[in-house]
């Protein structure tokens, strides 16, 4: 039988530098990479203009909501058309005094004294819509020698009511 010698040597391991220096820098890259800068929120540049100084609250405008009403019959047509609490009639010459109403409440002819003039057209659910239509052309203008002349560019709509069921 043969025996070997166990006394050999023991060898010293050791690690080699090079290659976990490249997997140090591709992971650093890596993260580099995948990294993601978020803006603080809120945090707007907007250089904002110099403004001039408020006026005076006397000098501010005091205009009145708008508010226009159509009430429907049982078959739909117009009923009565109510500019505020104050009754305006039926037919077509209840549009061409609401026009003249709305006309003189923004400042006569020409351009309108303010843009934010806003008008709510509140219409009952039954009402036909050619009496809608002509509340809204009566609220925003009319044509003067043939020309559009704008009253009010701003309309809202009052959220449509179903009347009680009876």
């Amino acid at each position: 039988m043969k025996f070997r010698n166990i006394t050999t040597r023991a060898t010293k391991i050791e690690a080699q530098m090079a290659p976990m220096i490249d997997v140090v820098f591709l992971l650093l890259i890596f993260f580099l990479l995948t990294l993601r800068i978020v803006e603080q929120e809120g945090d707007f540049s907007i250089n904002m203009p110099i403004g001039a100084p408020a006026p005076a609250q006397s000098d501010e405008l005091n205009l009145p909501d708008i508010k226009v009403r159509l009430i429907a019959q049982s078959d739909g047509s117009l009923g009565q058309l109510l500019l505020g609490e104050r009754k305006l009639g039926i037919g077509p010459a209840a549009f061409e005094r609401l026009n003249r109403e709305i006309r003189g409440i923004v400042g006569g002819s020409g351009e309108p004294i303010t843009k934010d003039i806003e008008v709510e057209i509140d219409a009952d659910y039954h009402l036909n819509y050619e009496h809608f239509i002509r509340a809204i052309s009566a609220c925003t203008g009319s044509l003067q020698n043939g020309k559009l002349v704008r009253y009010v560019e701003k309309i809202k709509y009052a959220p449509p009511r179903r009347p009680p069921e009876g």
